[in-house]
């Protein structure tokens, strides 16, 4: 029999082996709202394209980017307000010299600034793990000394990892990160150095894979932000869950996508059961409960 290549990070565990728990409270889901706070260079590197995918770097599609952080994130944040919302923020570090009104805001809402890399114009395919290393550390010391703390979860730009992107995180002092889209529940991943918390963050619920990618509408995601949500309060009575809503603020920051995007989480708003909190509240919970968590 030939074997197919796998990895080591954890084993398979279906949900219905698992241990039973629950979120603080005894509440059954945890419903997150994560953003992502984007710089990307001009001319040159990787980025989206409005109307194509892999179309050249061009003052086109920086602009159409670079709407998020001027007038996008804004509304997110207003929005976010209204709802009385709580949200984490994958946030590239290089927002903090170009855009340091963004990260004040976060810090003025009582948010969680989780590392997104210094920039979505790079990834960390294909660097050398010394390389590696030295941009993940430059990272999480420029968020350490602009918040007074390290943060504690990691987003990969892209969701991007290389062979020892999880290793690397633990020896920094990461409790958490968010590449691994396989599971409706955290799932302790094996490094190295120890375990490491992986906390669900969407494919199906990433407005950036909807719109951009499958060319979805507000309305169709938005419909699927309800019936996520709707069925996973239903399932959440057998096991708890965790639902992760991922938005970019130059996807559902443009007028007429946020009208779907308010009416969806209005309805995700204030329902029994339901922890609404951020990634980095899930990943202390999960830590207080040990090897009880998948």
């Amino acid at each position: 029999m030939r074997l197919l290549p796998q990895h080591s990070r954890y084993d398979f565990r279906p949900l219905p082996e698992r241990k039973p728990y629950a979120w603080p409270l005894g509440r059954r889901l945890a419903f997150t709202v994560t953003t992502n706070i984007e710089w990307f260079a001009f001319g040159t590197g990787l980025g989206h394209d409005p109307a194509k995918t892999g179309e050249p770097q061009t003052h086109r599609n920086y602009a159409w980017r670079d709407y998020g952080n001027r007038i996008g994130v804004w509304r997110l944040f207003e929005l976010l307000d209204e709802l009385g919302l709580p949200a984490g923020h994958c946030t590239n570090s290089l927002v903090y010299d170009y855009a340091p009104q963004i990260t004040d805001a976060i810090r003025g809402r009582g948010d969680e600034l989780i590392a997104h890399g210094r920039s979505n114009a790079e990834n960390l395919l294909g660097l050398w793990q010394p390389d590696e290393e030295r941009m993940l550390r430059e990272v999480t010391e420029t968020i350490r000394r602009r918040e007074g703390r390290a943060p504690a979860g990691w987003f990969g730009a892209g969701a991007y990892e290389s062979a020892h992107t999880p290793d690397l995180l633990k020896e920094l002092g990461y409790r958490y990160l968010m590449d691994w889209p396989m599971d409706d529940q955290p799932v302790w991943l094996a490094t190295r150095s120890g375990p490491l918390l992986s906390v669900p963050y969407p494919i199906e619920t990433d407005d950036a894979q909807a719109i951009i990618h499958r060319k979805w509408s507000a309305a169709t995601f938005a419909d699927a932000v309800v019936d996520q949500f709707d069925e996973m309060l239903a399932q959440s009575e057998r096991h708890a869950l965790v639902m992760n809503v991922s938005l970019h603020p130059y996807v559902f920051g443009q007028p007429f996508r946020l009208r779907r995007l308010r009416s969806a989480l209005a309805h995700c708003q204030k329902r029994p059961g339901v922890w609404y909190c951020r990634p980095g509240e899930i990943a202390e919970h999960c830590y207080s409960l040990g090897e009880r968590v998948t």
